[in-house]
């Protein structure tokens, strides 16, 4: 059973009521170890001084903040606590507003917040009121010595928090390099309805069973196969071939809109992950390495 991360109070005007924070999302991240490949022993880690490079027990390391001249402020977590101690045990929810004044880039993670002990009333009260407006709380709170923006929203009857990054967090697009191209671009009329027309034929709403990890799915079915005495060359896939020829982008959409509306005919219930594949079959992937860098990926 997962257990709660955070315990404490939320706060609107003079009512407080009691809640416990549970985390919502449960990675599925592939854990490796580090390994030594001459010996295929464990590698650890160990903590050591800068000054003598002597082991440092987990109870003698403190938080120290870097000055100009090269010392450190140490700071405890006392210290820190003490700072605003009621902020480190409540969500104070400063205003309401409407869940489409957030911009998704300001999200980070998701919680579940649990009425504590004789709470449940007036918890499910402020939830069923914040469903009816149609409105989310924002509000700070303190966890682990870090305080949190965050928004509390209402999902049938139970209360989410999603912590969220600071606007001075955001980084700028001006920063970054390539947009500036995009400028002096001019589309041309066909392009676009054909674009709008590829759209429409994948438009669907989103239903989340659809999409699966198939990286992490590809990387334990490696583990599985190596483990069981298979060769690492016969499990290698060849990288799609790159070209640097410029590609017809109207031939591309006209392709991608055909296909899908195939996929769509023959799999009519299966859903709009089946279109996207047989729609990427012959135009995306064929000229997919001439429109995008590849990425990285970790498992």
């Amino acid at each position: 059973m997962p257990r709660a991360i955070w315990s404490g109070s939320i706060s609107f005007g003079l009512v407080n009521i009691p809640v416990r924070l549970f985390t919502a999302v449960r990675r599925k991240t592939v854990r490796f170890n580090q390994i030594d490949s001459s010996t295929g022993a464990r590698v650890r880690q160990k903590l050591v001084s800068a000054a003598d490079g002597e082991e440092v027990p987990k109870e003698r390391i403190v938080k120290g903040y870097a000055l100009d001249d090269g010392d450190y402020v140490t700071v405890s977590e006392e210290e820190m606590t003490a700072l605003d101690p009621d902020m480190a045990r409540t969500i104070d929810i400063d205003e309401f507003i409407d869940l489409s004044d957030i911009d998704p880039i300001f999200y980070d993670n998701a919680y579940y917040l649990v009425p504590g002990d004789q709470a449940s009333k007036p918890y499910k009260l402020l939830a069923t009121a914040m469903e009816e407006a149609q409105k989310v709380g924002i509000c700070h709170f303190v966890m682990r010595s870090k305080r949190y923006l965050a928004a509390v929203r209402p999902v049938e009857g139970r209360l989410l928090l999603s912590t969220m990054v600071y606007h001075d967090e955001i980084v700028d697009h001006g920063e970054i390099d390539g947009f500036d191209a995009l400028a002096d671009i001019e589309i041309d009329e066909r392009e676009q309805a054909m674009a709008q027309q590829l759209i429409a034929t994948l438009d669907s709403t989103f239903d989340p069973t659809r999409h699966s990890d198939t990286y992490r799915e590809a990387v334990l079915e490696l583990i599985e196969r190596k483990a069981a005495g298979e060769r690492s060359d016969d499990l290698m896939r060849a990288p799609a071939p790159s070209s640097d020829k410029v590609i017809d982008l109207m031939a591309a959409l006209e392709a991608s809109v055909n296909e899908a509306k195939k996929a769509r005919k023959r799999h009519p219930a299966a859903g709009l992950e089946t279109g996207r594949k047989a729609g990427r079959s012959k135009a995306a992937e064929q000229n997919e390495s001439e429109l995008s860098e590849p990425s990285e990926r970790t498992a």
